[in-house]
């Protein structure tokens, strides 16, 4: 998956280090990283992997969120010395990148396009949603701009072959990937923060005492209009509908 935007790492642990432990411009080579070996090429055979290290910065994030992974926790988690990581992840970006590229991997990647590319867009969409309620700090992760890993881009690849029948042009159709991926990520971190507010009773009869009043008030009469309307299934599940449906519509124009 990709996206753009800006999430800044916050922590002791910001510099980047290069392989020989100097300090070095921010950034990731993406070709070092992805097409790079996994392991040190030096030294005695390390007794943890790249692997492991991803999936113990993983667990923690999906345990205590985003904020809590620093590389003196990760090495913690590994059983290893906090520079020793540096061979493997430099810095906090690189080891952001290795993260999203590993959940990415839930992913499924095998289903071939049907031909409908709306229902294969909604397929789509909602197994990213399942991901990213899985790992609620990947649409923090992806707000910021990731090179695409094997990972994702088998699953980019599936995207972009169910938006084929669309006839958009290569770079609309990523646009349209990219479109697709930012509202998920908007709509996830949206529903965590209303499930967190549901479980305050009391704030919720607050704020719905606070509508009903404005609404009452006589200045806004297209807000009582709304609130006096039918209501619509709320459920999570519903609303994701609804919303994607909007939002898939309007990808067949360019």
């Amino acid at each position: 998956m990709t996206s753009t935007g800006g999430a800044q790492w916050r922590g002791e642990d910001t510099r980047t280090v290069t392989r020989d432990g100097r300090a070095g411009a921010t950034g990731v080579d993406p070709q070092q990283l992805w097409l790079g070996p996994s392991q040190p090429r030096r030294g005695r055979r390390p007794a943890f992997s790249r692997e492991a290290i991803t999936s113990a910065a993983v667990a923690l994030a999906d345990a205590e969120g985003l904020e809590a992974v620093t590389m003196r926790r990760v090495a913690e988690r590994v059983g290893a010395g906090v520079m020793s990581l540096y061979s493997y992840a430099p810095d906090k970006e690189t080891l952001l990148e290795l993260m999203v590229d590993h959940v990415s991997g839930e992913l499924p990647t095998t289903l071939a396009p049907t031909g409908d590319w709306r229902a294969d867009l909604r397929a789509i969409a909602q197994v990213q949603r399942d991901l990213m309620l899985r790992h609620p700090w990947l649409p923090a992760a992806l707000s910021t701009r990731r090179v695409p890993g094997p990972n994702t881009l088998a699953f980019l690849e599936r995207a972009l072959a169910a938006l084929r029948p669309t006839g958009l042009d290569g770079t609309a159709r990523l646009e349209a990937f990219a479109q697709l991926t930012a509202f998920v990520a908007g709509h996830v971190t949206h529903e965590i923060a209303q499930a967190s507010a549901a479980r305050s009773p009391d704030r919720s009869a607050a704020e719905a005492r606070y509508l009903a009043a404005v609404a009452a008030d006589g200045h806004h009469p297209e807000l009582a209009d709304v609130l006096s309307a039918p209501g619509r299934p709320l459920t999570p599940e519903a609303t994701f509908s609804r919303f994607l449906n909007r939002l898939i519509d309007g990808l067949g124009t360019d």
